[in-house]
């Protein structure tokens, strides 16, 4: 890697800056809307019977922000991982059903320190980490079809098994996309933070980083949870 100049840093500094904004923000919405979903007996029953249809609408969101990028605005963008937010919030609002509130708090206190952790690596290595893109996508390909296919297998270890992979991966991840993000707004110049455009791939890179985040908590609350549940 190189040395940076003044410029470049306080450009750097301030794209970084939008991005962690919009994931913080993100964050806390979903945290919030999952809080208030699991409060609320009739919304919560809604999402329950509604949930493939939640799930669904979520990939639809998810994809469309990355194919439109583009050709949408910057506003667009913000209301899109918004609305992304909230429905993840409301697809993960069973949790509190299912684990104890010290287990999704030490979950979340760790991926928060796992996250941090890879993000500051992917952000000062001087090891160029996109030769690892093709490993690190195939991983996740690797994870879904295990995944799935231990919904019919149900079995406790390969369970374990499979988020201990997920941790690792989307660890690898977070280092992986932070450094890409690093290069991305490098290479947009000098006042890339007030144009649209700079806004727009703040959003994208909140969304990046909000996926690998939410990966590393779900597959730490699945290692911390070890079956137990509140009902």
């Amino acid at each position: 890697m190189y040395s940076l100049t003044q410029s470049q840093s306080v450009t750097l500094r301030n794209f970084l800056g939008r991005t962690f904004s919009w994931m913080t923000a993100g964050l806390v919405m979903t945290a919030i809307t999952a809080f208030f979903a699991a409060s609320n007996e009739g919304l919560f029953t809604f999402v329950r019977s509604n949930y493939l249809m939640l799930v669904l609408l979520q990939l639809g969101v998810v994809f469309g922000l990355g194919f439109m990028i583009n050709r949408i605005s910057g506003a667009t963008a913000g209301i899109l991982f918004s609305g992304y937010a909230v429905l993840t919030g409301l697809t993960l609002s069973g949790i509190f059903f299912r684990y104890a509130g010290s287990d999704i708090t030490a979950a979340f206190v760790t991926a928060a320190g796992m996250f941090g952790t890879m993000a500051v690596i992917g952000y000062t290595t001087k090891m160029d980490l996109s030769r690892f893109g093709t490993i690190l996508f195939m991983g996740v390909i690797g994870l879904i079809i295990a995944s799935i296919a231990n919904i019919w297998i149900g079995g406790s270890a390969l369970s374990m098994v499979i988020s201990v992979i997920g941790v690792i991966l989307f660890c690898a991840l977070t280092a992986y996309d932070m450094q890409k993000l690093k290069e991305m707004a490098l290479s947009g110049g000098e006042g890339i933070t007030q144009t649209d455009m700079g806004e727009k791939l703040a959003v994208f890179g909140a969304l990046t980083l909000y996926l690998d985040f939410i990966n590393i908590f779900l597959f730490l609350l699945r290692l911390f949870g070890g079956g137990r549940s509140n009902d």
